[in-house]
Formats: C-alpha cells, sequence, structure tokens
C-alpha cells in the first residue's frame, strides 16, 4: 500500500462518524477512569482496586461521561467540540470535589454549585496546588484532545434529522437512568463498599462510590422541597408578629449544652433486675435540677438529629451546607463567644464542617485537641477525660474573654455497639444469669458506661458549683442504646416497644434531660431550677431552658414557644405527636396537623433564610 492510499485511507478513517463514535466512547471512558483517580485524596490505588472490584460503580461512574460526549457530539457535529466540554465539565468537577476533599474533608455535591458566594469565600482562604499525578491526568486529558483532534473528524450527514433523533434517544435514556442514579436504596445498599469506610463518615462513604456517581446522587437532596402550601410571604408576615428578644447584660450566665451519647435511665424499668444502681449520681443531680423526658426521632443511632434539632429548634433537618440560623447564631448576635468539645474525630457527621456553619466556633475534636490525650492506643478519650478538659478550656477562655461563654459539646463514650464476649468495666449491674450471656455483657457494658458518664458528670458540675459566674447547664440523652442485632437485648428485657401505643412510642424514643444552675445563676437569673420539666421534643429543648433563665428568645423561639404550649412533642415529618393533654395521636388530622403544617413551614423558612449574615461576614 502506497503513500496515496495510506492517506486515503486514514482519511476515510477519520471521517468515519462510526469511528468518530467509537474514539470518543474511548476517550470519555478515559476522562472517567481519570476522575475514578482523583475521587479520593488518599489510598489512592487501594480505593481504585475497590471499584473494579464493584462492577455496578464502576458503571455508575463510567456511562455519564460517554453519555454527555456522545450527546453533545450528535447536538453540535464536532468531536473536538464534545470532548473539550467533556472534559471541562467531568475533570473540571472532579478537580474542584479533589481540592474540597483536600482542604476541607468535605466533598463537592451538587447543592454546593448553588452557594456561589460561599465558594468564593471558601478558595480566597486555600491556594491551590499542582501534583505530579495531576499534571501527568492533564497531559492525558490533552493528549485525548489532541488524538481527537486528528483521528475523530467524522460527522453525521444527511439526513440532518438522524442527528436529532439520534440525540433524542440519548436523552430519553435518561430518564430511566436518572432513577437508577437518585434511587437511596442502590446508593446505600446495591452500591455498598465498606472496604476503607469509616462508617459514621458521609465523606468515605461518598468517596467509596467514585465520584460522578455520588456527585449525581446529590442531585436529589441539592434542593429541599417546601413543604405543602409554603409561601415565603406568608411565613414572613407570621413571624413578623415577634420581635427578637434581646439577654439583658444584667441576666446573662454562661450555658453548657451536653449531650450524652446513647444515655437514658434504665432504672424506670422494673423489669431490669439491677445488682447494683449505676444512676446514683445522675439521680442525686435531677434532684437539685429540672429534669424531663425528651422524645427524640432516632433510635440507637443517628445522634446529629437530636444535636441539630437541639440547636436549630427544627423538627426537620437539612444538610447544613451553608451558614443556618441556630442558638448558638442567636447567643453569639448577644456578645457569647461559642466552642465545643467532641472527643471523636472531625469527620464524624461532618462536624468539621457543618459546624461553623451552625455557629460553632473553636470546636475541639480529636485531631486537634483529644488526641493527644488518647492513651498509648490512641482510642478516642473517654468522659474522665472529655469532662475536665472541657473544664479547662472554659476557665481559659473566660480568663481570656470576660465575654459570656456558651457551649456545645457531645461525648463518644457510650457509642455502641458494646462487646457481647466480654465485660469492658469489671462490674456486674444485672442480675448474673438472668439473660444470655451476649445480652448480659451489651447490659453490664452499657451500665458500666452509664456509671462512669453519671460521676464524671457529677464531678464536672461541682467544680461549677462555685463558680463566681453563674452557669447553667443542659444535658440530655441523643437517643436510646444499641441492645444487640434485631434489638435482642430490649426483646430480653421484655420492653414495650410498639410504636403504635404511646408507653412503646415513650419507650423506643425517650430519652431524659435535665436543666442545672449553680448558685450565682439562680441569684442572678431568679429561679430555682428544680421540679419535673414537660415532655418534649429535643428542638422544644432550648425553649425549655430559655424559660427556665427568664429569656425572651428570638422571634422564632416565641412562635415555637406557643406551638409547644399545644403539641410538645412533635415527630420529624409531623408523622406523630403528643398533645399538652398528654394524648398521643400517630396520624394527626384536622386543628393538629394544620399546626403541624404550619411549623413545617416555618421551619422552612428558617433553615432557608439565614439571619445573621452581617455578624457572619464580619467573622469573615
Amino acid at each position: 500500500m502506497n503513500r496515496e492510499q495510506l492517506k486515503e485511507k486514514y482519511t476515510q478513517l477519520t471521517r468515519s462518524p462510526w469511528s468518530t463514535a467509537l474514539l470518543l466512547t474511548l476517550s470519555a471512558l478515559g476522562l472517567g477512569l481519570l476522575s475514578l483517580c482523583f475521587a479520593m485524596t488518599e489510598n489512592r490505588w487501594a480505593m481504585l482496586q475497590t471499584y473494579f472490584q464493584h462492577p455496578l460503580i464502576l458503571l455508575l461512574n463510567l456511562l455519564p461521561p460517554v453519555l454527555l460526549c456522545l450527546l453533545l457530539w450528535l447536538l453540535t457535529n464536532r468531536a473536538l467540540i464534545a470532548y473539550s466540554a467533556t472534559a471541562v465539565l467531568v475533570f473540571g468537577l472532579t478537580l474542584a470535589n479533589w481540592y474540597k476533599l483536600s482542604f476541607r474533608d468535605d466533598p463537592l455535591l451538587f447543592g454546593d454549585l448553588l452557594l456561589v458566594k460561599e465558594a468564593g469565600n471558601m478558595l480566597g482562604r486555600y491556594s491551590l496546588f499542582m501534583t505530579k499525578f495531576l499534571a501527568a491526568a492533564l497531559a492525558c486529558i490533552l493528549l485525548g484532545g489532541l488524538a481527537v483532534f486528528f483521528c475523530a473528524r467524522g460527522r453525521l450527514g444527511s439526513p440532518k434529522w438522524l442527528r436529532f433523533a439520534l440525540a433524542g434517544g440519548l436523552l430519553l435514556l435518561t430518564i430511566p437512568l436518572s432513577l437508577l442514579y437518585t434511587s437511596d436504596d442502590v446508593y446505600n445498599n446495591k452500591t455498598n463498599n465498606p472496604k476503607l469506610v469509616r462508617r459514621w463518615s458521609t465523606t468515605s462513604n461518598f468517596i467509596s462510590k467514585g465520584f460522578v456517581y455520588p456527585f449525581l446522587h446529590s442531585v436529589g437532596t441539592a434542593i429541599e422541597k417546601a413543604p405543602a402550601g409554603y409561601h415565603k410571604q406568608t411565613v414572613q408576615a407570621l413571624l413578623s408578629q415577634y420581635e427578637d428578644g434581646a439577654i439583658p447584660q444584667e441576666q446573662q450566665a454562661d450555658v453548657f449544652g451536653i449531650m450524652l451519647e446513647a444515655f437514658n435511665d434504665f432504672s424506670k424499668y422494673e423489669e431490669i433486675p439491677f445488682t447494683q444502681d449505676p444512676y446514683a449520681a445522675y439521680h442525686a443531680l435531677e434532684k437539685e435540677s429540672l429534669s424531663g423526658n425528651l422524645i427524640t426521632n432516632i433510635f440507637a443511632a443517628g445522634t446529629v438529629n437530636t444535636e441539630r434539632a437541639f440547636l436549630t429548634g427544627c423538627a426537620d433537618l437539612s444538610a447544613f451546607r451553608s451558614k443556618t440560623n441556630s442558638y448558638a447564631w442567636y447567643m453569639k448576635s448577644q456578645g457569647y463567644q461559642t466552642a465545643g468539645s467532641h472527643p471523636c474525630h472531625d469527620w464524624f457527621y461532618n462536624r468539621l464542617n457543618i459546624n461553623p456553619n451552625l455557629g460553632l466556633d473553636n470546636y475541639q475534636f480529636f485531631q486537634n485537641c483529644y488526641g493527644a490525650l488518647a492513651d498509648d492506643q490512641g482510642n478516642i478519650p473517654r468522659d474522665n477525660v472529655l469532662f475536665p478538659e472541657m473544664l479547662r478550656q472554659y476557665e481559659e477562655a473566660v480568663a481570656q474573654n470576660p465575654a459570656p461563654y456558651f457551649n456545645f459539646s457531645v461525648t463518644y463514650q457510650g457509642h455502641g455497639p458494646y462487646h457481647t464476649d466480654e465485660n469492658d468495666w469489671g462490674e456486674s449491674y444485672v442480675e448474673p444469669g438472668r439473660f444470655t450471656p451476649e445480652t448480659e455483657n451489651i447490659l453490664n457494658n452499657y451500665f458500666g458506661s452509664v456509671k462512669s458518664t453519671g460521676d464524671e458528670l457529677a464531678a464536672f458540675v461541682d467544680s461549677l458549683r462555685n463558680q463566681d459566674r453563674p452557669v447553667v447547664l443542659v444535658v440530655f440523652g441523643d437517643h436510646n442504646p444499641w441492645m444487640g442485632e434485631s434489638n435482642s437485648g430490649y426483646q430480653e428485657l421484655g420492653l414495650n416497644l410498639d410504636l403504635g401505643e404511646k408507653e412503646g412510642f415513650f419507650n423506643y424514643y425517650g430519652t431524659r434531660y435535665l436543666i442545672w444552675a449553680n448558685d450565682a445563676a439562680k441569684k442572678t437569673l431568679g429561679g430555682d431550677f428544680t421540679g419535673e420539666g414537660p415532655d418534649i421534643s429535643p428542638c422544644f429543648l432550648m425553649n425549655v431552658l430559655f424559660d427556665q433563665c427568664g429569656w425572651e428568645g428570638p422571634a422564632y423561639m416565641q412562635y415555637t414557644r406557643q406551638l409547644m404550649a399545644a403539641l410538645p412533642v412533635i415527630r420529624e415529618g409531623g408523622v406523630s405527636c403528643v398533645t399538652a393533654a398528654g394524648e398521643y395521636v400517630v396520624q394527626p388530622e384536622g386543628e393538629t396537623a394544620e399546626k403541624i403544617l404550619e411549623f413545617r413551614q416555618v421551619e422552612y423558612y428558617m433553615r432557608h433564610n439565614f439571619q445573621y449574615k452581617d455578624l457572619a461576614d464580619s467573622e469573615q
């Protein structure tokens, strides 16, 4: 074959629409593979291997670049334009995700694209960097572009309608595919990739599925759907009936909110044959506090639901990807310094990024504080480390800054699952032989943790008793503990967990709370802070605290205070409630349903209309 024949053959091949389609497909697959290479910032090769061990993960990440590239080619009839646009979009987003993971250990979600200002602020704080691997990837993309330019010149000619018909077919194909990408079942179960995953890290779970696929899955949660009948102006008019109340300087008191992991008072159940009381210290503290039942939305897991309901006053929650109204922001607007502690990792429930959005500054985690206080094995510090360190941080903070102090902290010690084959605390709290060995160990390990937490909490309170500064403490459990697979421990205890009955509902979702004040706070605020408090949802707990302190609170709290008087317990989504008369309503109807719907509209407004913009901007 002579030179002219080779040239003619090359021309025929490069101008063939089918060879062009094939080369574009291969090029797009290469872009998809490069995207997978930059889906993580560590353990790159190990994580890549897990992708190839899960064909569905591989398919869901590689298919979108291919379909996009072919669709753009059909619409423009220009292969280089199709490839270039696909490369910019796919790898551009991948690179944004990679840098975001590097800087904040937080993946790029579709909803982040709607936060233009926040993205600009974030970029202003960091310096982008180049690595050899990134340079090699960009070179590969450039080489792919050259290959397309020289070897993919085919176009679809007459009839013109054929291109658009094929493009329409591809678009129609995306309809069933969109159901696959938005499916929670596929995301949570069928693409479960547990290797190298930190179970409680949303970032880690995102990375385990690549980038393109989990990014597209996040489209479904990018824009929160407003409740039925929602009108912004109507809610604004409703809230305009109230004015934000200030905390007078002479009535200011330091506030600690402490959420105890999986802490509940099981001594109320006659079914448990205690051999010794693990709640002695806690009960002594309850006697000098206002205490009551907290009816959460969660059972044995989902800590942040109770946590963020307490901080925001909302029963329904959002992703908190941007600055969001909270009581911490309100306290800051009243001149309070805000802080907190959690001895576990900062990626746990993405608190590293979400806490600042809720107004919690200067937060101490394992990475920036408690890791240095861990034992020789590097275990997450228990409460005997956490509470003394919280006290030290408090005393140091108020010594440096006399402004009032708000602290929200979360313990980790009680986190399950508990060992079923050994007694970690070396003490027996339940009658031996009454339960299976596995359940007996679970109970002894749980109650051993409960006793330790109660003792450390009591010592922490004793340290605050004689403080000259007024201090108020609100303590609550986030949810009931894990008690074996399929709730085996609860079944052996014989506890009623029937959600169709009030007793079962309270047993399943109920924990305890208490509000305590030192003598200086009682003198400053004029209350005794004792007695039995109401049964409430976590979203109303701050209301009870402010009522005890005699503080009016922000306009939103004034609205919810009236709602709480009628419906003190409202489940997430308004699926059930408890009235002021104590009636448990499984499916609210009539006026009750209308009140709940109005509440959902108001809290939706509060989640999407940040009121402390000037304060937040001043802190940038």
